[in-house]
């Protein structure tokens, strides 16, 4: 009978402290639920590039945040969209803020890295021809002697381009880089825009906003003939095929490129 008493209490003690740990995890999912609970939704539609998203989202979040989830719908980096909404939606808005409301549409402008490299993007000819002749075992050519990128320089230099210094190094100037060319042959001007981090590469068509964190790797050659001016490759994804090639780089500021892109400090 003492054995039988003894045993009683303990398994008394075991259900008292299973009971407790049951009944405190029930209250910390129901917190979590109640918090999860208090944030008011509003449905509303994205439009990009002439497609509709149906979203429901926190109506007292950011635009900043929003844009994190658009990037997921379209694929679009947050600093190279644009969210318009009676004019641009400034990123620490809130959507109740902006006056959104059920059934409201959002227009979102802006370009992936596919879309900013496509401009870029050499003809399947031209690709070949690169290939075969890397193919052949021989050191392979300069940048300026290879003809996907001879076609370009043959078209001489720009009337606007700035001014180029060899033998020097400057930091980058108040103003865009102006006057260059893209491998179709257009003119794209780069603006650094150090306080946010971006470089916003410019054509006639579009201006791209580039996270510089984003960017792999950039590479220079001097033109032959012309050492005054660069070749400048800007990877913009995971493999060289992913370069952004601009033409007529004045040499004095390539250096201080590639330190802004590639977050060394510049001495000004």
């Amino acid at each position: 009978m003492n054995n039988e008493n003894d045993v009683q209490p303990a398994n008394f003690g075991v259900a008292v402290d299973n009971r407790v740990e049951t009944t405190t995890t029930t209250i910390d999912e129901k917190i979590s639920n109640d918090a999860t609970s208090t944030k008011e939704l509003v449905d509303f539609k994205v439009i990009y590039n002439k497609q509709k998203y149906d979203v429901s989202f926190p109506l007292d979040d950011t635009v900043a945040t929003l844009k994190q989830h658009i990037q997921v719908l379209t694929g679009v980096p947050p600093a190279m969209q644009k969210v318009m909404f009676k004019g641009l939606a400034k990123e620490d808005k809130t959507l109740r803020e902006l006056g959104i409301v059920s059934g409201t549409k959002l227009m979102v402008v802006g370009s992936t890295l596919n879309d900013v490299l496509a401009v870029n993007t050499p003809s399947k000819q031209d690709e070949k021809e690169d290939k075969d002749g890397g193919a052949t075992g021989v050191a392979k050519e300069p940048l300026c002697r290879q003809k996907i990128h001879k076609k370009i320089l043959d078209k001489g230099l720009p009337d606007d381009v700035m001014v180029g210094i060899k033998n020097e190094k400057d930091s980058l100037p108040p103003v865009p880089l102006s006057g260059m060319l893209n491998k179709s042959g257009g003119k794209v001007r780069l603006t650094f825009k150090l306080e946010v981090d971006q470089l916003w590469i410019g054509t006639k068509e579009r201006t791209d906003k580039i996270p510089m964190n984003s960017i792999k790797n950039v590479t220079s050659e001097p033109i032959e003939g012309h050492e005054e001016y660069h070749i400048v490759g800007i990877q913009l994804g995971p493999t060289e095929a992913s370069q952004y090639w601009i033409y007529w780089v004045p040499s004095q500021y390539v250096d201080a490129i590639k330190d802004a892109i590639l977050g060394k400090w510049q001495l000004f």
